[in-house]
């Protein structure tokens, strides 16, 4: 069997962005690792969900391992790094911040743990880190470097189907929600506003996982003080949630080919860990 290392920026990233891959490999016998790059320590959240004594970023971290149990994530580690917050904001500039990180120095960091893991794979994000968070941008850049210097030969960015997105705007099961015209419309505005992920034509692997949707969701769940019970899309009908959360994209560094037809085995070709 092989090791997979998924990492990523924050708590939650990793439900929605590679919980079904994860949790597939999970299954298949692989060891899956998950390093998360930062605190999540400026993400949003409301002071009734911070117990007395506590920090966000103990809240967050208690979350992720709920979700990682989840997962059935085999080690879970944090990178060590503050969180940035949202891109133009002045957490940006903390000093302990991942975006301040020097990109040798995380690499390096990340590094060590590809060579003790004997990494087989790892999942970083797209150039853009899927929308344009510093601390995402930062994770493909960190991850690309620690992965030559590891010497990890399948190289995966996370992604999203731009194309998808934006059609998704335009899906009926918006209106089955039961929600006020305006917010419906502002969420489909933002979607269609907004440039998610990557060009279809870039990516290179789309993985259903629908098999696995419902641990996905728990996954998502776990995570509560991010992503609350009256969020948008944990509010979507089952079919609607699958069409949203049910294929997981991917973009294979170095690969002859993109764009449809995709290739939907994404563990295929790993040489097995020692």
């Amino acid at each position: 069997m092989a090791t997979a290392v998924f990492f990523h920026a924050h708590p939650d990233d990793e439900a929605i962005a590679t919980a079904g891959v994860m949790i597939e490999g999970a299954d298949l016998g692989h060891r899956i690792v998950l390093v998360c790059a930062t605190d999540g320590s400026v993400g949003e959240a409301s002071p009734d969900d911070i117990p007395a004594e506590s920090s966000l970023a103990d809240v967050r971290a208690a979350e992720l391992g709920e979700a990682a149990e989840l997962i059935g994530v085999d080690r879970l580690e944090f990178l060590g790094y503050r969180d940035s917050g949202m891109a133009d904001t002045d957490t940006n500039d903390h000093p302990d911040s991942f975006w301040q990180a020097d990109v040798e120095a995380a690499a390096d960091r990340l590094a060590v743990i590809l060579r003790e893991e004997a990494t087989d794979l790892i999942t970083v994000y797209d150039e853009r880190g899927g929308y344009g968070h510093p601390d995402h941008i930062q994770v493909h850049r960190v991850g690309v470097r620690a992965a030559e210097l590891a010497g990890v030969s399948h190289v995966f960015e996370a992604t999203m189907n731009r194309d998808q997105m934006q059609s998704f705007a335009d899906d009926p099961a918006f209106d089955a929600l039961g929600l006020d015209d305006d917010v419906i419309e502002s969420e489909r505005a933002e979607i269609r506003d907004t440039e998610l992920g990557m060009p279809a034509t870039q990516i290179t692997h789309g993985i259903d996982v629908t098999a696995v949707i419902a641990r996905k969701r728990a996954a998502m769940v776990a995570h509560r003080s991010q992503i609350t019970a009256e969020s948008f899309f944990l509010q979507l009908p089952d079919e609607a949630f699958a069409k949203a959360f049910g294929t997981e994209w991917f973009i294979r560094r170095g690969a002859e080919r993109s764009g449809k037809p995709y290739e939907t085995d994404f563990y295929a070709g790993l040489t097995s860990s020692p």
